[in-house]
């Protein structure tokens, strides 16, 4: 059964909901049967990457609030990471564009390592205060997880899975997801942001009796010939 996961490198909430979906599928029955696949998100594609700036003072001037607020939204964040078993960093996180961190992504699914790539990047920006748009950062996190150093640096050099990376968010779009984490279950249930573990384990059960009944139905191997159709035609 397939899962695929819209989220964004810099959603703080993306990096809490994949811990707890993965503690609902660490004891899930079927596991071992279920396909994870990340998908590209951005939730401020025009942001400009600025490691000079702090992450509590660029949200008090993107929205409006004054720093005292913007520090204690994060703070109350960092608490429900640390709920999840993750360290959150915030005050020292970097300003910076994630759509370079995604196509480095799309790199890595490539070979087999979407998944790695994502616990690294989650890491770097929110555990590491590492910069995810730059291209020393990530040929690191791409050496840690088994890529070519050499062809993650072609990859950034260039503008390669950029169409991969747009064509995720079209999708998203298409499908009217508007925030992130986003969590579709074989093609047909939809668990919208970091839910709580339970929620997590009982979606996965009801997609996968589904996905059992749908794969149990008959295979008709057809062999065409000459056939009415429902409407009388011949």
């Amino acid at each position: 059964m397939k899962v695929e996961i819209w989220s964004d490198v810099m959603c703080p909430f993306c990096y809490i909901g994949k811990r707890r979906f993965e503690d609902a599928l660490q004891d899930f029955e079927h596991k071992d049967e279920v396909e994870i696949e990340w998908k590209s998100f951005q939730l401020n594609p025009d942001l400009e990457t600025d490691p000079s700036i702090n992450i509590n003072q660029y949200l008090s001037d993107k929205k409006g609030w004054t720093l005292d607020h913007a520090e204690q939204m994060n703070t109350r964040v960092t608490q429900m990471a640390a709920e999840a078993g993750l360290t959150y960093h915030l005050d020292k996180a970097v300003v910076a564009n994630s759509f370079k961190a995604h196509r480095f992504s799309h790199l890595a699914k490539k070979h087999g390592l979407g998944i790695e790539a994502e616990e690294q990047l989650f890491k770097a920006y929110f555990t590491d205060s590492k910069n995810i748009d730059n291209n020393e950062t990530l040929i690191a996190l791409g050496e840690q997880i088994g890529l070519d150093k050499a062809e993650v640096k072609q990859v950034l050099e260039s503008e390669e899975f950029a169409e991969d990376v747009n064509h995720d968010i079209d999708k998203a779009q298409y499908l009217g997801i508007q925030g992130v984490p986003f969590f579709v279950l074989n093609n047909k249930y939809a668990v919208s942001g970091a839910q709580a573990v339970p929620v997590f384990e009982q979606t996965l059960q009801k997609a996968f009796e589904d996905w059992q009944l749908e794969s149990a139905k008959p295979k008709l191997e057809v062999i065409d010939g000459d056939a009415c159709g429902p409407d009388g035609n011949c």
